[in-house]
């Protein structure tokens, strides 16, 4: 029942919700600006509802397999394997040749589910970086460092070594954003 939960996690991930929303407006998202399946990209090309429909969407995946592995009653490492699942599923989606979205909707559904309190501290660690940026993507990177130093200061880290994992994926898929954020700042 575990591998089974694992596999459909990976799955629920592969489910893009820009490519869908794209499809119902007629747009095909991975040839538009930034040709990524994400909710920013979803908002920058069709507008507002496509960005609200495609954020609610990704994030609904991370809190849905977080939530199943709950009431099947998994082990709390089994959840959190399967949240990473998830967030690979939608980084690397097989029936679009793994190119798929940048995470951030799924992450935030999944560090809600996992812990509200621990995804508090990204959200502090995000909106510090803002007011001092006012890049949202070096803010991401400002949350990320505070939620993993919040993992580390609750002894938590050995259980979340999955999700980090799964951030590093998502940085490196957000390096082209990062370097123009940090070349604005020069």
């Amino acid at each position: 029942m575990l591998g089974l939960y694992w596999i459909i996690s990976y799955i629920v991930g592969n489910f893009m919700t820009a490519y869908f929303v794209g499809k119902a407006y007629g747009v095909n998202l991975q040839e538009q600006k930034s040709r990524n399946l994400g909710a920013r990209n979803a908002g920058s090309v069709i507008g507002k509802a496509a960005f609200i429909w495609t954020f609610l969407g990704d994030s609904l995946k991370g809190v849905l397999v977080v939530g199943i592995g709950h009431l099947w009653h998994f082990e709390e490492w089994e959840i959190v394997l399967g949240a990473c699942f998830v967030m690979l599923g939608h980084l690397f989606p097989f029936w679009l040749k793994f190119k798929g979205g940048k995470g951030v909707a799924t992450f935030i559904g999944v560090g809600l589910a996992l812990s509200p309190s621990l995804f508090l501290m990204m959200v502090v660690g995000a909106a510090i970086t803002l007011s001092v940026t006012r890049s949202l993507t070096l803010s991401m990177l400002g949350g990320f460092v505070l939620y993993v130093g919040a993992i580390v200061y609750t002894d938590q880290l050995q259980l979340y070594i999955p999700i980090l994992v799964a951030i590093i994926f998502m940085i490196m898929k957000h390096m082209s954003n990062i370097n123009e954020a940090l070349g604005r700042r020069k």
